[in-house]
């Protein structure tokens, strides 16, 4: 039973018994605000109750819409896993009638939803209450928006955030959406990175990560977000959510490579480069990869991410040949262990060596937490020039676990300050 359904049922009974014993009623806790279903876009990520008239509802046989308007601009949805919880098909229950429904509204490809979950999310009224039009001040995550020089940047492959809608054109049948409770416990997660640059890996598209991070990222200040499709036949993508603007964006997924046997190969998923535009302070780029996983057979796969290795050593250290001076950091998900050979060949050697701070990590962190292969797989890589404005000590892993942070990896951090543009430090 949810808490407002408790609160519905238990409050007048205990008030009841205190006016029988001659004791003034207990106060009531209030509900959810009630709101209009034209103003629910100003309450994402709140817990409201949406009031207002099913115009048109539909059941396609995957999900069930309750649209408050034709143009769809508010709906309610219910997903065929929940059919269960429900009497007769939800169209049938509520088209037509003016209805309140409590939960949190959430954000897919730019409109407010909000899903149900069962009948008791629902009320069905004769004519509708007043309402409340103005928002309550948003929940922050307690750090202020000034910047100083200093970026937080973290690396997170966040396991299958998938939707629950087959891509014709991908094969993600075998994927199914990513669970509610994996999905609170990856933002609770990310919250506590508090990160000004987040690279992901294993997403499925730009639309899902951006609809994640409108809905349950809200107030973390994510102006940008960025996914381009990539090679891999299930379809997962790398991405970049940023609260600085972002300058050009580039992905080398149609690069051709030697692939160890005299053919050429192509990045699995791909090298993403994004450059990273801090107001007022010098720009940097930030490389994200996701290479080939050592499951099935393990020679094959070591010279998959062999072949990536080499042909991301040909960019990074191409860029910093031409220029020793390029700011730029590489992370991801490397599917490899520190001092095994891509990782090596990535770091290169010479002049264009990149620069790790493994020696930060405390001894035990682990990046991938399923046993029994826990163990270190996800890396943040830095340039020369970027290496030097290293927070000392801000390389770590924040723990955690699928039951806990919605993830099967822990997410890499690292910190780093970066001049002013008129080459002074602040």
């Amino acid at each position: 039973m949810n808490r407002f359904k408790f609160a519905l049922i238990v409050f007048p009974i205990l008030a009841a018994a205190a006016q029988a014993v001659g004791e003034p009623p207990a106060a009531v806790v209030p509900g959810p605000r009630l709101v209009a279903w034209q103003d629910a876009g100003k309450f994402v990520g709140q817990q409201v109750t949406v009031q207002g008239r099913i115009v048109q509802a539909r059941n396609i046989g995957n999900l069930c819409f309750l649209n408050f308007d034709v143009g769809r601009s508010f709906t309610a949805v219910v997903r065929k896993e929940n059919y269960k919880n429900f009497p007769k098909s939800p169209d049938l229950m509520y088209g037509g009638k003016i209805v309140q429904i409590t939960g949190r509204i959430g954000v897919f490809r730019g409109k407010p939803e909000l899903e149900v979950l069962n009948p008791s999310a629902v009320r069905i009224i004769e004519k509708e209450e007043p309402v409340s039009s103005q928002p309550t001040s948003q929940p922050s995550n307690g750090r202020p928006r000034v910047f100083d020089g200093t970026v937080t940047v973290a690396t997170y492959n966040v396991l299958n955030l998938f939707d629950e809608h087959n891509d014709p054109y991908r094969e993600d049948e075998g994927t199914p959406r990513k669970p509610d409770d994996q999905l609170r416990c990856l933002a609770a997660s990310i919250r506590a990175v508090d990160a000004d640059v987040l690279c992901v890996q294993e997403v499925e598209n730009r639309d899902v990560v951006e609809s994640f991070a409108r809905g349950m990222l809200f107030d973390m200040g994510y102006r940008d977000v960025i996914s381009f499709e990539s090679n891999d036949v299930r379809g997962i993508e790398c991405g970049v959510l940023s609260r600085f603007p972002v300058g050009p964006v580039t992905s080398h997924r149609f690069r051709d490579f030697d692939d160890g046997d005299g053919g050429t190969a192509r990045f699995r998923r791909d090298l993403l480069q994004v450059r990273i535009e801090p107001p007022g302070h010098e720009a940097f780029d930030v490389f994200v990869v996701h290479l080939k996983s050592k499951r099935g057979d393990a020679e094959s796969s070591n010279k998959d991410r062999m072949g990536e290795a080499h042909a991301i050593q040909a960019v990074l250290g191409g860029i910093l040949k031409s220029d020793p001076s390029a700011r730029f950091l590489i992370c991801g998900d490397f599917n490899d262990t520190w001092g095994s050979a891509p990782i090596k060949t990535i770091i290169g050697d010479g002049p264009t060596r990149l620069v790790d701070f493994m020696s930060d990590l405390p001894a035990g962190s682990v990046s991938y937490n399923r046993a029994p292969h826990a163990e270190v797989i996800d890396f943040i890589f830095f340039s020369p020039a970027l290496a030097k404005g290293y927070v000392p000590k801000s390389y770590r892993v924040q723990d955690g676990s699928v039951s806990t942070s919605g993830s099967d990896h822990n997410p890499v951090i690292a910190q780093f300050k970066v001049d002013r543009v008129n080459g002074t430090s602040k």
